[in-house]
């Protein structure tokens, strides 16, 4: 009897992707080493390695969304896109030059949409320059903006971020410096991505850095 019940237990945990009641190093996340420093101050920083030309990165963008409108007070979340090859510098160059615009809330997820629903080729300049023209931007100033010398450094602190986090992939959560988690850890049993169960392990890792910030 109680053998069944067991069974009974484990199958609602792994049906239902509820978290176990420790996260476990390794399995759920894993140490960023070295850990690397942070620019949040007293806040716990959060930060999203993404690409838009990344669809698990794309699929994460409605539940993230939703977990944003909750996260607790003391969280700054950040994104940063990630640079695997030379290929990825474009959309790369596209969201530091979306950002510096201040048109990440207007953009952001239509640059997603674009690329992955509509299949719009935006890592050729030309053709992004057009469809932000499209989008109500002066197509000029964003061209410009694009090619800054302010957009390049940018984009070559991605390119050493990516090195020096240990990024294995996108999308990626660091966890104030010192803890990285994936929805790649956190499938359910048949390889698919609990986003509902991700989330929970992402806020049990910022409660694991917030204890070791000395806060409660």
């Amino acid at each position: 009897m109680r053998f069944i019940a067991l069974t009974a237990a484990l199958a609602f945990i792994l049906s239902s992707g509820a978290v176990p009641a420790q996260v476990l190093a390794g399995r759920d996340y894993r140490p960023v080493n070295p850990p690397q420093p942070v620019e949040s101050g007293t806040k716990i920083e959060v930060l999203e390695f993404f690409w838009y030309g990344c669809p698990h990165c794309n699929n994460l963008q409605p539940p993230l969304k939703a977990w944003l409108k909750r996260k607790p007070a003391d969280v700054e979340f950040k994104r940063v896109p990630a640079v695997f090859q030379d290929s990825w510098v474009p959309l790369t160059k596209a969201y530091f030059a979306i950002e510096a615009m201040g048109l990440v809330d207007k953009l952001h997820h239509d640059v997603f949409a674009a690329v992955h629903e509509q299949k719009i080729r935006l890592q050729d300049p030309k053709v992004l320059f057009d469809w932000m023209g499209k989008h109500g931007v002066d197509r000029q100033k964003f061209a410009d903006t694009y090619n800054s010398f302010a957009v390049r450094s940018r984009t070559q602190r991605a390119m050493e971020m990516t090195r020096n986090y240990d990024i294995p992939g996108t999308p990626a959560l660091v966890v104030d410096g010192k803890y990285l988690t994936a929805p790649s850890m956190t499938l359910n049993p048949d390889n698919s991505i609990n986003y509902d169960r991700y989330f929970r392990v992402l806020d049990e890792v910022i409660a694991l850095a917030r204890k070791t910030r000395g806060g409660k």
